[in-house]
């Protein structure tokens, strides 16, 4: 083909050299055979080209592009250059904009993409339609990525994750806009995120920054990085840095790195967990050795922070961890039986056969942890050498209200509410609570004292009911709250912990924090270092020790100092 060029000598205009961008004209075989030429032209002489596209819609049919080697893809803006994806003669054909894969074109260190730029344009793909999920059905999927930049760019609406580009080495991703991904997952399959990054094809070390990108309303994870084989080492060198995750089912994840940073995020409203470590991955590997810090973690429908399955260590420091549905902080089960009810929680058969041992050496330090309707801190799997310090647990505890019932006359339902008119709930008093109508069930976020607000029943769905909304006038329940919800509970065996220079304290009205520190039958605390604490003010107790602590030091704790452990 002739190839014409721009001002640039190694930029080249989209529209002279067969793309329309009309929105209706295939431009999938021009965009095909320029890559190919430029791909060439850069394995002759190692000059990077760019390809430009003007402003426009550029409809790409039916297959992806296979990228190359040096070239780059670059457009006007969102919005300005759009790529619309669809599939119209190959309804089984997944159809993403650019992929270059381990499976189809034997990526991998020795075959990769280097020194590509994909930047300034919208990839839309609503218009790929399948008969059933597919993981392939991604806006960007590349494999084996070195010297890689990602920038300004909106993917939303596609049947997988949006951009699903695995093993970056020495990239940046950044200014990435995510919305309503994974639209075709139901739930139960794995991938569809906002971004999801298959980690640890390039060895120990993976260089790779995640900044400044917003994640909004995607299948599963608003981002998460994954290890992608059981054998292969958790990479280290991989950082995700003031981006927001909204209304995802998670919203940022580590599931398999070592040493993963995540500061300056902002985690809301996410369905199941605000932040998220935990073995559900491919390859049944959590992360470990992450650190999380300077984030807001507010709202979220279950909890804030879910660490499990981790070896450790992990540390969180210096986060505001508020309002989410359940726990601020849940250290939850490690091995099978452990993760069976996590993965019952999301519809997953498929368990990893981690064996059950402790998570060492978790820090939870710094934090503000308040106004979360469980307990603030929930250790509910065993963990050695924790260390839980210098947190302020507050005003925890919120779902306080009674068991409840009602329906007939006064009981009608919308899509996400339910509203009785002759009920006295406590405001926020319900919230986290499944509620059960018929035979249907859906989770409170919150609550007046006549109606209550519902979750959807996924992310991105518009009712909170799986079968249609209820006929006014079903029969509802909602049932009684727990009776302690303590700014930290151990619930499990904790051995060696440190816990000092803690305040937990209540202080509105009614207080709905029960204790400062609770050890519950199932949890122990041996050998703990524990001082400095400051446990007054809460609405029942100071502490609540089911299972006495034993051993270790104890001292100069606010409404302790008169219980000492059993030596």
């Amino acid at each position: 083909m002739v190839v014409m060029r721009t001002a640039d000598p190694l930029v080249y205009d989209a529209h002279a050299h067969g793309l329309t961008g009309d929105g209706t004209t295939n431009d999938q075989p021009a965009l095909t055979a320029l890559v190919d030429t430029l791909g060439a032209a850069f394995a002759a002489d190692g000059r990077p080209r760019t390809i430009h596209c003007p402003p426009g819609a550029y409809s790409i049919q039916d297959d992806g592009v296979r990228w190359r080697n040096g070239v780059s893809l670059t457009g006007s803006g969102p919005a300005a250059t759009r790529f619309l994806l669809s599939n119209p003669r190959k309804p089984t054909s997944p159809t993403p904009l650019a992929f270059f894969t381990t499976r189809d074109h034997d990526a991998g260190r020795d075959n990769h993409i280097a020194d590509c730029t994909f930047a300034h344009f919208e990839i839309d793909g609503s218009g790929v339609t399948l008969p059933a999920y597919d993981v392939n059905a991604k806006g960007l999927f590349l494999q084996y990525v070195l010297r890689g930049r990602f920038h300004d760019l909106f993917i939303h609406d596609t049947g997988a994750t949006g951009f699903g580009c695995d093993f970056l080495q020495d990239t940046v991703v950044d200014d990435v806009l995510a919305v309503h991904c994974g639209r075709l997952n139901n739930g139960e399959e794995m991938g569809g995120a906002g971004i999801g990054i298959g980690i640890g094809g390039w060895g120990d070390t993976e260089r790779l920054t995640i900044t400044s990108c917003t994640t909004v309303g995607n299948g599963t994870n608003g981002i998460f990085v994954e290890l992608q084989k059981r054998r292969w080492t958790p990479p280290r060198g991989i950082r995700i840095i003031g981006c927001h995750a909204q209304a995802n089912r998670f919203g940022i994840s580590d599931w398999g790195a070592d040493g993963l940073i995540v500061s300056a995020c902002t985690m809301t409203g996410n369905h199941q967990a605000g932040y998220d470590v935990s073995a559900l991955g491919t390859s049944s590997v959590a992360g470990r050795g992450g650190i999380v810090t300077g984030c807001v973690i507010d709202g979220n429908i279950w909890d804030g922070v879910a660490i499990g399955n981790t070896p450790g260590p992990y540390t969180l420091d210096g986060n505001r961890i508020s309002r989410n549905g359940r726990y601020g902080y849940w250290q939850h089960g490690l091995g099978p039986s452990g993760l069976q009810d996590r993965a019952d929680a999301l519809g997953v058969a498929r368990l990893p056969g981690n064996a059950a041992h402790p998570a060492a050496d978790v820090a939870i330090t710094g934090n503000d942890i308040w106004g979360n309707a469980l307990d603030g801190i929930f250790i509910d799997s065993p963990v050695l050498d924790a260390c839980i310090a210098g947190n302020r647990l507050r005003g925890n505890g919120r779902q306080a209200a009674p068991e409840a019932h009602g329906g007939g006359a006064t009981a009608s339902y919308t899509r996400l509410s339910l509203h009785d008119t002759a009920a006295d709930w406590p405001p926020g008093g319900h919230t986290g609570k499944m509620v059960a109508a018929g035979a249907q069930q859906a989770i409170v976020v919150a609550n007046t004292a006549t109606e209550l607000y519902l979750a959807p029943v996924r992310p991105g769905a518009a009712t909170a009911w799986p079968e249609g909304t209820p006929p006014h006038g079903t029969r509802f329940r909602l049932p009684d709250s727990p009776e302690a919800r303590a700014g930290i509970t151990l619930a499990a065996a904790t051995d060696t912990p440190t816990v000092r220079d803690n305040r937990a304290w209540d202080r509105q009205e009614p207080r709905t924090q029960t204790h400062g520190l609770r050890i519950t039958g199932a949890g122990s605390c041996g050998s703990g270092r524990v001082h400095d604490n400051d446990l007054e003010g809460n609405a029942v107790a100071a502490a609540a020790f089911d299972t006495p602590p034993t051993g270790g030091s104890w001292h100069h704790n606010l409404g302790l100092d008169d219980r000492q452990p059993v030596s």
